[in-house]
């Protein structure tokens, strides 16, 4: 990372200082308000992120124990240099440098002391900010992106959190320093090259579905991440007998799996999945409509264009010149 970005992390906080003087916990008057009692400690978005911000950032507090908690807005931790240990829904996490840890409203999480030399960065963001950031991905039918989107906005569906190990993902780690840099800024248009960012950012996260852990990771969970990203990556030769082989399922266990997780078939996540990929190729290029067809895996050209008109309303002629 940018040794600039790096230097004004590195700082010690006030909050810091205080702790290195000898107070032994975490100042809760900087998080929560006393008039809210749970069993789990709730951090209120109104003290973290102030003046109507809906997304913020800070470090990440070192040199302290930091008790169970839960947040009432997103909240997403990237690890730019050292490590630090997490306990999320009592579940170990050790973030090393370059890696991304995103928590929905209902993560519960710890965080055990950091050293000096261990510098994270904590993303704070209201729910607002972040449908905006989500936008980016609707341009693209895409079933892996709605199913990981789901998990850090929903309880019971994948889980509470996403850890993403994506330290050797070039472009997410550039990404993530621009993002750091934007957020650093006084720039007037921050909010708008934020949101572009973050989109970008999960562009790239989603493309790289192999790296993700979730909270709990149950056998469902996987083998639906997994038939996801084979349908995004291999959508051109793409059989559920030859994944369901591959993974050592059933294939009928396979596909009540897929009806109960997205109420589709697979045939349908693939045809979706196929006409997107045709749309991309019909307003970026000039192949024909055959090699087009041909390209996202439909060899019979009759029936790839009764196929578009039923997912389109309309020829891949009338797409094309719209």
């Amino acid at each position: 990372m940018n040794r600039e970005i790096l230097d004004r992390l590195d700082v010690i906080t006030d909050e810091e200082k205080e702790i290195l003087s000898g107070h032994r916990d975490i100042n809760r008057s900087l998080y929560y308000r006393p008039e809210k009692t749970r069993s789990t400690d709730v951090i209120d978005s109104s003290l973290v992120l102030q003046d109507g911000k809906l997304i913020d950032i800070r470090p990440n507090v070192r040199f302290v124990h930091f008790p169970k908690h839960t947040h009432n807005y997103v909240e997403f931790v990237y690890m730019c240099q050292g490590h630090t240990t997490h306990f999320v829904d009592d579940n170990k996490i050790e973030l090393k440098e370059g890696d991304l840890l995103f928590l929905n409203q209902h993560a519960t999480q710890e965080i055990l002391p950091a050293g000096r030399d261990d510098i994270a960065v904590n993303f704070m963001i209201l729910p607002a900010f972040f449908d905006t950031a989500f936008r980016m991905l609707g341009s693209e039918n895409s079933e892996l992106r709605a199913f990981l989107i789901s998990c850090l906005t929903e309880t019971d569906r994948g889980g509470n959190y996403l850890y993403f190990n994506v330290s050797g993902v070039l472009p997410v780690q550039n990404l993530m320093e621009n993002l750091i840099w934007v957020m650093m800024s006084d720039l007037p248009n921050k909010r708008t090259l934020a949101e572009n960012t973050l989109g970008l950012l999960f562009m790239h996260l989603t493309q790289n579905a192999d790296k993700i852990m979730m909270s709990g990771t149950s056998y469902d969970e996987k083998i639906m991440i997994s038939l996801l990203s084979y349908i995004e990556t291999d959508y051109r030769d793409a059989e559920l007998g030859t994944f369901a082989k591959k993974n050592d399922i059933d294939i009928y266990s396979l596909s009540r799996l897929i009806k109960k997780t997205t109420n589709k078939t697979f045939r349908d996540l693939l045809a979706e999945k196929r006409i997107s990929q045709a749309c991309f190729y019909l307003r970026n290029s000039d192949l024909s409509v055959d090699d087009i067809a041909a390209a996202v895996g439909y060899e019979n050209t009759s029936f790839f264009h009764r196929l578009f008109r039923r997912v389109m309303n309309c020829t891949p002629r009338e797409y094309r010149i719209s």
